[in-house]
């Protein structure tokens, strides 16, 4: 893939599906994801890969077992591999994601909002 200049505002407003990333760059076997989230998700996590939440819009509530995680605009949080998680959006929230290509967008957890693989923008 050549290299190009991403607009992540332009990127965002190609696609109104919430809980879909959306990949628009890759490095070093890592992809870069776009996602727009509302409501609640899947409890999950990821086996062998961390995963990076950087919340470019609204916000974005991390649920562990033990704790939640608030993140506000401009705030990231990395998930360490093998961690459940649930991502929670009361309202819409615009995230960055960073994880390797190889993570399944729900781990191994089967549900109606699984993406197997996602489309680039």
């Amino acid at each position: 893939m050549k290299s190009e200049k991403v607009n992540l505002k332009d990127k965002f407003e190609l696609f109104n599906e919430y809980w879909t990333p959306k990949i628009v760059g890759e490095l070093n076997g890592q992809q870069v994801k776009l996602a727009k989230l509302k409501g609640e998700f899947v409890w999950h996590d990821h086996k062998e890969e961390d995963e990076m939440f950087l919340v470019i819009k609204g916000s974005l509530q991390l649920e562990f077992r033990d704790k939640t995680i608030t993140l506000n605009e401009g705030e990231t949080y990395i998930v360490p591999r093998g961690v459940e998680h649930n991502p929670v959006a009361p309202e819409e929230a615009w995230v960055l994601l960073f994880e390797p290509e190889t993570t399944r967008h729900t781990g191994k957890v089967k549900d109606k909002l699984t993406i197997e693989n996602p489309d680039w923008i």
